[in-house]
């Protein structure tokens, strides 16, 4: 299912029970024109993370530099510093089962580790895959924005039941360490 902005999917499987596993994969590519003249830029190299908040606090995170919470609920599965390559650049895995109480919200999101804007990727895109590999939403970008980090998308508990938000909006970002307080007004 595509997803824009501010669309919400309740993650269920067909009979109305709650999902237990996901995994969120990001792709990207780089604008084929990007860089002085077009040539010889640089690659770029995003960072897929997802960040947990407890109310409007910082609870854990997983990204290239932590690789799972403290809870093992959030892995990391890699960094990927190219974009090159078919299929998913970087994923994160998440047992909703594991995910300490806590725990109502896990942003995910992406950042320009060296800094580019989200100008010089293009065909970006967030998706969700179910305890069954099936692709069940996907949030496609096209023509990143100016600044250096993306809000993709949330999941917020509610009891035992997950809802994704779609959000697909800019935040200023390179490590998800500083951008906390940017991903707060999302929660």
């Amino acid at each position: 299912m595509e997803l824009t902005p501010g669309q919400e999917l309740a993650l269920t499987t067909d009979d109305g029970r709650p999902l237990s596993r996901l995994t969120m994969g990001v792709g990207w590519r780089k604008v084929a024109t990007a860089g002085a003249m077009g040539t010889g830029a640089p690659d770029v190299d995003l960072d897929a993370s997802a960040v947990q908040f407890a109310g409007d606090q910082l609870f854990d995170l997983a990204f290239y530099n932590n690789l799972q919470t403290r809870d093992g609920s959030v892995v990391h599965l890699g960094d990927n510093q190219t974009g090159r390559g078919e299929g998913d650049d970087e994923a994160i895995t998440v047992d909703l089962t594991k995910v300490y109480a806590k725990v109502d919200t896990i942003v995910f999101m992406v950042s320009s580790y060296q800094g580019h804007t989200l100008e010089w990727i293009s065909r970006s895109y967030c998706r969700l895959v179910g305890d069954d590999d099936v692709e069940i939403a996907r949030v496609d970008l096209f023509g990143g924005p100016s600044q250096t980090g993306l809000v993709l998308a949330k999941l917020v508990r509610d009891g035992d039941q997950w809802t994704l938000k779609a959000i697909g909006q800019g935040i200023d970002a390179k490590i998800p360490t500083e951008a906390v307080a940017a991903l707060r007004p999302f929660l």
